[in-house]
């Protein structure tokens, strides 16, 4: 008997060792190549990089429509693509480049405003993008006068800069 349990014994070390293969034998050296070649890519983003992020219109009558155009570079290492572009409110606009952005290129975001409101006001416009971050902010201020014998308005406003 123990002799037969010495012989299974033995049998099973000899039928597990022999079986055994090595899995660096099993990488396909094009799997690695592609890889690296994503991992190497991984760090390649596009950035949004604008030459002004806040555009002050100044003083305006009310219902007056002004527009403004954002120029921005990519100074990433990867294509740039705007996906979106939305305002904080119903009387801004914005128009941007639809087409990829190379790394180095320019392109330029409009931005339209209504003239709506009264007093200080501020919009703000976010832009998704395929940036690090996701998303982008650029903002429009104005001082918007009101109307000479409109209710509650300021007829006589003096702006100082």
């Amino acid at each position: 008997m123990k002799k037969s349990i010495l012989i299974v014994a033995v049998l099973s070390v000899f039928a597990f060792t022999s079986c055994k293969e090595n899995a660096a034998d099993k990488v396909n050296e094009e799997n690695v190549a592609a890889a690296a070649e994503t991992n190497a890519k991984a760090g390649e983003v596009p950035v949004m990089t604008f030459d002004e992020v806040e555009h002050d219109f100044g003083a305006i009558a009310q219902g007056t429509p002004v527009e403004h155009i954002f120029k921005f570079t990519n100074t990433g290492n990867a294509p740039l693509v705007i996906v979106d572009a939305k305002s904080s409110c119903g009387c801004t606009v914005p128009e941007y480049t639809k087409a990829p952005v190379a790394p180095g290129e320019k392109g330029e975001m409009l931005v339209k405003f209504n003239g709506s409101g009264k007093n200080q006001v501020s919009k703000t416009v976010t832009i998704t993008a395929n940036t690090a971050a996701g998303t982008e902010t650029i903002k429009i201020k104005a001082f918007v006068n009101a109307p000479e014998g409109a209710a509650g308005g300021q007829a006589n406003v003096i702006k100082t800069q």
